[in-house]
């Protein structure tokens, strides 16, 4: 009886929820934007652009609020807030009056406010804010998961083509003018990158999640991997596992899907964090 349950019976309750059509689309799309935001979160830790990121999350709100409100598309609506704040931070970045940081932190309290604003004249302003802020990810159709190839496509491209500018703006931009690598053209494509992957990252996990799915896959992977490549490879398998083990627990748990996935991802950073200090640990302890 013993053996019966642990090879029939355990594995089809294990794999029950991805025999169900919306979770394999859930599944599908999530690893799809684990690979769009492995692309732009390498990028954006190793040019320190956190804070910039979670703005934009967050900045989205007031393109996402009148789209919705509107009747348009919420991702399109969410690519033109992310790509104001973005024009607004790259246009401030040379202020003399403040630093880069104060011009983030202003734009990001205006347009969340603006879209909490705009969010609160609608009819159903509890509904909308929540699938605003969170998403539904169990609710992705078709379209959205080939909208999620199509920015994989764009997201690859642009990783590809602009490799050395990125490299090279990462370390020093001066440097990277004098070789003719064009820093401004590869710190707008940058911004681009970012937009891109934010906005579709939005239609997954909603806007003050995608920021988790940006960043804690890469910054695990920073902490086992040095070459950049190798490091969007890494952040792209430990955000996958975290799209599978998120949809895994909350179909038992019953818990938000979207917000499950984002948890699972940065404790999977804090696991590996844990698990790279004890092996640093126990090699000096073995060479002391």
């Amino acid at each position: 009886m013993t053996t019966v349950f642990i090879t029939t019976i355990l594995p089809h309750v294990l794999l029950e929820p991805f025999t169900v059509s919306f979770v394999v689309r859930a599944l599908v799309g999530g690893v799809l934007l684990a690979a769009v935001c492995a692309l732009a979160g390498a990028w954006v830790i190793a040019r320190g652009m956190t804070f910039l990121g979670e703005a934009m999350s967050h900045g989205m709100l007031p393109g996402v609020a009148v789209a919705g409100i509107v009747g348009g598309n919420l991702v399109a609506g969410a690519a033109a807030s992310a790509l104001a704040m973005a024009l607004g931070v790259n246009a401030l970045r040379h202020s003399r009056e403040f630093g880069r940081d104060t011009s983030i932190g202003l734009l990001f309290v205006g347009m969340l406010s603006a879209g909490v604003i705009v969010v609160s004249h609608s009819r159903s302003f509890a509904t909308d804010l929540t699938a605003f802020l969170f998403g539904d990810v169990l609710a992705i159709r078709v379209p959205d998961l080939l909208l999620l190839r199509g920015a994989l496509v764009v997201t690859g491209v642009i990783s590809v083509v602009f490799y050395r500018p990125f490299l090279a703006l990462t370390f020093d931009a001066r440097k990277a003018k004098t070789l003719g690598l064009r820093p401004d053209l590869a710190n707008a494509m940058m911004l681009v990158l970012l937009t891109v992957t934010m906005a579709v990252a939005f239609s997954v996990v909603g806007t003050l999640l995608a920021f988790g799915m940006l960043i804690a896959p890469s910054a695990a992977a920073m902490l086992v991997a040095r070459r950049l490549p190798m490091v969007m490879l890494t952040s792209f398998a430990i955000g996958a596992l975290a799209v599978v083990l998120g949809l895994w627990i909350s179909w038992f748990a019953a818990t938000a899907a979207g917000a499950t996935i984002a948890l699972t991802a940065v404790l999977l950073f804090f696991t590996v964090l844990i698990a790279r200090s004890l092996t640093t640990a126990l090699s000096s302890k073995g060479t002391s």
